[in-house]
This record gives structure tokens, C-alpha cells and sequence, in this order.
């Protein structure tokens, strides 16, 4: 099926494209096109009016940002993935990139489109959500920035206005902390029926005077205990339940099961599901997927 006639520009800059959102109400814009493309042909969307951002150069990169990163909104998920940088401070997001798609998907499609575009299914979100990285985001009313948890408010429905456009995004650095992202992959789409993100510290409890006094050894216990699920729920969820079962636990096997099990107090009845995989069906293997991405951020600590 061929798109329905829309008018085409393009942008040489961020302001540029604040004004063509301005002059065009609900003209939708183009990154890499990986998700606008296919709902256009399938007259899933048909605006007026469609603004070309992919060449917007400031819109590009990777860099430290004070103890983060910032990642432009324009940077591929190829690049995420092989960014030193990115595997230096957020594993999680470069382990997260390389599952996304195929080559092709990978090479062209843009972090920014990605997170705007909010399918519950895609990897991005659920580890931004874990890592408590946030959207910077410009409009009509200037600069601003929403955290993770208030940028996607449903399935594929953000906060971001009509005339907003994401720039950057920012990650808090996970340098010494484990994280890690696991998925169970569609095996023909290859996005998330069920993914889950973890970023964990380990360190030490106890010591105080009186444990001086009895000589009672420190213990090592998880610390600083975050992680998201996606795939199966409108939008990237921190699952609270599974991190207050963790926090202060020593790192074992029997812990990152006991913690894993809490996610079913997590993830109510608002569940997705298809032909591939019902809703039940992912509720009940989800803590298989929360123990093994727990797991694998513990052993990354170091």
C-alpha cells in the first residue's frame, strides 16, 4: 500500500524544525524512518505534512556529560551499540542496542525515533527506565527535561506536545555498578515479549561499634537496586516489588529467585499479549527473565 499525499520538508537545524512543527499542525517528523515509514504505507498515519530531521548534524553523538552520557537523537542504534563509551558507563543500553532489529533496522533507526515513537515492545525504554535517564526535550515554551518514568505515559503515547522535538537524552553514569538487559526476542520481529533491565551495586553492611567489639565481619550485601520490565505492559514499568526484595541481600542464587517472584506484585492485569504469546503466558514466565537480568548485573559489579 502507498502512503496517502503528504507535503515533505526538511530541516537544517533544530530551530528550523521548531518552526515547520509551528507552521504545520500535526505534521509528523522523520528520523530514521523505521517506525513513521511502514505506519505511512499501511495508512496507519496520514499528516498533512511530514519534517525530513535527519540531517540535523547538532542532533548527532555520543559524549560524557559530567558523571553521564549524552546521546543525541539522532544516533543510530548501531552506533549505541559499538559506542566504548556508552559499554563504559551504560552497558545495559549498548547490550540493548545490538538486539534491536537486524542490520538494517540498526544502522538507520535513531534512539530519538525510537523513544518518541514508544512501542511497548522496544528495547530502549525499559533500560532508560532502569538506568533513571532523562529526555531533553524542546518546544514552543524552550528547553526542558522529563525523567524516563514521565516521558512514556502508554502504549505508544509520550508526553512530548505537538511542537516538541527530543534532542538528547541523558544517562547517569553505572561506571562500578553491574547492569544488564535480557529479553525474550520475538523470533521473526525480534522485539521484546518480555525484556528486563537491571542496574545493581554490590557493597557492605554492618560494622558498626558494636560488631568492632564482637568482631563481626562486614557483610556484602546488593545495594542501589533498579529494574524495569517491558515487552508485556503499555509502557517500561520499574518494578518496585522486585527491587525492595533485593535491596540489602546478600548476592546469591536463592535471593535473585526470591526477589525475581515479587515481579507478579508488579505487573497488575493490565497485560499484553497476542497469538505468539498470551498475556498469561508472559506473567507467568516473566521472573525467569527478572532473575536472569538481575543475575547477569550482579556479576558485571566491579
Amino acid at each position: 500500500m502507498f502512503a496517502a499525499d503528504f507535503e515533505y520538508y526538511r530541516a537544517g537545524s533544530v530551530a528550523e524544525a521548531g518552526q515547520l512543527l509551528a507552521a504545520h499542525p500535526g505534521a509528523k517528523l522523520l528520523a530514521g524512518g523505521h517506525s513513521l515509514i511502514p505506519l505511512l504505507k499501511l495508512r496507519l498515519a496520514a499528516p498533512a505534512a511530514v519534517i525530513d530531521i535527519g540531517r540535523i548534524a547538532e542532533l548527532r553523538g555520543i559524549s560524557t556529560d559530567g558523571d553521564g552520557l549524552r546521546i543525541g537523537a539522532l544516533t543510530t542504534h548501531a552506533e549505541i551499540a559499538a559506542s566504548d563509551t556508552v559499554k563504559e558507563h551504560a552497558a545495559a543500553l549498548a547490550e540493548a542496542a545490538s538486539q534491536i532489529g537486524d542490520p538494517a533496522v540498526r544502522n538507520r533507526g535513531t534512539i530519538g525515533g525510537n523513544l518518541a515513537h514508544a512501542d511497548p515492545a522496544s528495547d530502549l525504554p525499559t533500560v532508560l527506565a532502569a538506568l533513571g535517564a532523562t529526555m531533553t526535550v524542546k518546544g514552543s515554551g524552550g528547553e526542558r527535561t522529563i525523567d524516563a518514568a514521565d516521558f512514556f505515559t502508554g502504549m505508544m503515547a509520550t508526553s512530548l506536545g505537538d511542537n516538541d522535538l527530543l534532542t538528547a537524552i541523558r544517562v547517569p553514569s553505572a561506571a562500578g555498578r553491574g547492569n544488564a538487559y535480557v529479553k525474550f526476542s520475538h523470533p521473526a520481529s525480534r522485539y521484546a515479549v518480555i525484556g528486563v533491565a537491571a542496574s545493581i551495586g554490590i557493597g557492605t553492611t554492618g560494622g558498626g561499634w558494636m560488631a568492632k567489639i564482637k568482631g563481626e565481619p562486614k557483610e556484602t550485601v546488593c545495594t542501589d537496586v533498579a529494574v524495569a520490565i517491558g515487552g508485556l505492559v503499555p509502557k517500561p514499568l520499574r518494578c518496585s516489588a522486585v527491587e525492595a526484595a533485593l535491596k540489602d541481600q546478600a548476592p546469591s542464587e536463592p535471593a535473585f529467585a526470591a526477589a525475581a517472584a515479587a515481579v507478579s506484585g508488579d505487573l497488575g492485569d493490565d497485560l499484553l499479549g497476542d497469538v505468539f504469546a498470551s498475556g498469561d503466558y508472559r506473567k507467568a514466565v516473566a521472573s525467569v527473565y527478572v532473575q536472569r537480568a538481575i543475575e547477569a548485573a550482579a556479576g558485571r559489579v566491579g
